[in-house]
């Protein structure tokens, strides 16, 4: 989770330069968000975050060279990574829950209006997926290569209490923490807490991996 106390520092991520030129003249400058910087491909975004030190990443997928997909897997093995939100077209992009796998935070359209843009990078910086309950249920109905076997997901899961387990599913629905919170009658301290050990324990980077392992072991 990103812990950001000035502007957020987003790096844009496209091999189109009219789209990294749009998405830039969109963000920089917009309330709380400024663009340190650019890359073409997979490999330079690398290079750019390491000069950069973003709190967001805006991560094509489909590039030349080191695609964004690996890209996302390598920054995210990092000490401190960015938030990672991968930009796609859904309705043609098998690979994007390869990247939720890999560690990223959320998805956009590369349609999606400007204001949505910079809520969606104000939320991953929050430490928040940008993910809606019914965008969750199109992904879970999408899981291609990579998903772990039903028998593999179960034993994973068999290390969580009954209550982490009941956080896991209103997770895997959408669920916010506030809502949470309400739906399990505890604190949102006390659901933040559920949701870090969580991720401990299962070796995970964010709730929407989370809510993949809850797809695969069939909690939902």
């Amino acid at each position: 989770m990103a812990d950001v106390t000035g502007p957020i520092r987003v790096v844009i991520v496209d091999d189109d330069p009219l789209v990294r030129g749009m998405l830039t003249l969109m963000l920089d400058g917009a309330d709380g968000i400024v663009v340190v910087g650019e890359a073409a491909d997979g490999a330079t975004a690398i290079t750019a975050v390491d000069r950069h030190l973003p709190d967001v990443v805006l991560m094509d997928i489909r590039m030349p060279g080191v695609n964004g997909i690996t890209a996302t897997e390598r920054l995210r093995r990092r000490h401190r990574p960015p938030e990672i939100i991968v930009l796609t077209t859904f309705d043609t992009d098998e690979h994007v829950v390869r990247a939720l796998r890999a560690g990223a935070s959320g998805f956009l359209l590369k349609d999606t209006p400007p204001e949505q843009i910079s809520q969606a990078v104000r939320a991953v910086a929050a430490g928040n997926p940008m993910l809606s309950p019914g965008v969750t249920r199109r992904l879970m109905q999408r899981v291609a290569s990579g998903a772990e076997t039903y028998e593999q997901a179960r034993g994973r899961l068999a290390v969580l209490t009954p209550r982490e387990r009941d956080v896991v599913l209103a997770i895997a629905h959408g669920r916010s923490n506030a809502e949470i919170a309400g739906e399990l009658l505890m604190s949102v301290t006390t659901v933040k807490a559920h949701v870090s050990h969580i991720l401990t324990k299962l070796d995970l980077d964010n709730r929407t991996q989370i809510a993949l392992l809850a797809h695969d072991g069939r909690l939902l």
